[in-house]
C-alpha cells in the first residue's frame, strides 16, 4: 500500500507568511491615507468617495457619489465599483479600496439588496434603482 504524503503542513506556513505580508501592505496603505478606518459598506449602499485630484501643480478634492454595485478582491487588491447617473448617462468607476488618492469614504444611505453584484442596475432608470434598493 502506498503512503499518501500530507502536504498541508508544507503549504500553511507559506500562506501565513503571505497573509502577514498582505496585512503589512494594508497597514501601510491605511497609514498613507491618514490612518482613519474605512467605513463598513456593501452593495446597494449609496456612498460618496472623496478623491484627491492633481491637475498640474494644483490639488483638489473631487466627490463621486453613487451606488456601490460590486466589491471584489482580497487583501490589498480589494476594489469596489460605484455607479451614478450624470446628465442622463450612467457612469461607473472602479476604485481600489486602499488607494492613497482616496481621501475619505462616507456612507450616505444604506441599501437592502439580496445580491452581491448589482450589474442588473445598468439597464434601469434612476427612479427604478431607488425603488429597487429598498433604502432604509
Amino acid at each position: 500500500m502506498l503512503a499518501v504524503r500530507n502536504t498541508d503542513h508544507d503549504i500553511r506556513p507559506a500562506m501565513n507568511k503571505l497573509q502577514k505580508v498582505e496585512q503589512m501592505l494594508i497597514e501601510q496603505a491605511t497609514a498613507l491615507r491618514g490612518g482613519e478606518p474605512l467605513p463598513d459598506f456593501g452593495p446597494g449602499d449609496t456612498i460618496t468617495v472623496s478623491l484627491r485630484v492633481i491637475e498640474g501643480d494644483k490639488e483638489r478634492i473631487q466627490n463621486f457619489t453613487g451606488v456601490v454595485i460590486a466589491r471584489r478582491g482580497s487583501g490589498p487588491n480589494k476594489t469596489f465599483r460605484v455607479r451614478k447617473i450624470s446628465n442622463g448617462v450612467g457612469v461607473e468607476r472602479v476604485f481600489p479600496l486602499y488607494s492613497p488618492f482616496i481621501e475619505k469614504i462616507t456612507v450616505e444611505r444604506r441599501g437592502h439588496v439580496r445580491r452581491a453584484k448589482l450589474f442588473y442596475l445598468r439597464g434601469m432608470s434612476e427612479r427604478k434603482i431607488r425603488r429597487k434598493l429598498h433604502q432604509d
